[in-house]
């Protein structure tokens, strides 16, 4: 193969791979954990009760959470009342 094809097909390589690096972080939504909102084995993750996520037992538990798009969470509505960034 010709010295230059391999190092046009490794310059695009490194730049593919950088570029898939990057991408999500810029990407990336900012998350917040949101309490009360999560149905039973829905919950992202901790609670008094359990500490993992799915493990839920209750619909709306106010010990769990659920990472929701940040600055959303006071403004969902529950039929057990709107969401806390801040357990119960």
């Amino acid at each position: 193969m010709n010295k230059s094809i391999v190092t046009l097909a490794l310059t695009g390589a490194i730049a593919s791979a950088i570029a898939s690096i990057a991408v999500p972080a810029s990407a990336a939504e900012t998350k917040e954990k949101c309490y009360g909102v999560a149905l039973k084995g829905q919950n992202d993750c901790a609670a008094g009760k359990h500490d993992c996520a799915g493990h839920q037992t209750i619909d709306y538990d106010k010990a769990s959470f659920k990472l929701v798009p940040a600055g959303t969470c006071t403004t969902i509505k529950t039929p057990a009342g709107m969401g806390s960034v801040t357990p119960a």
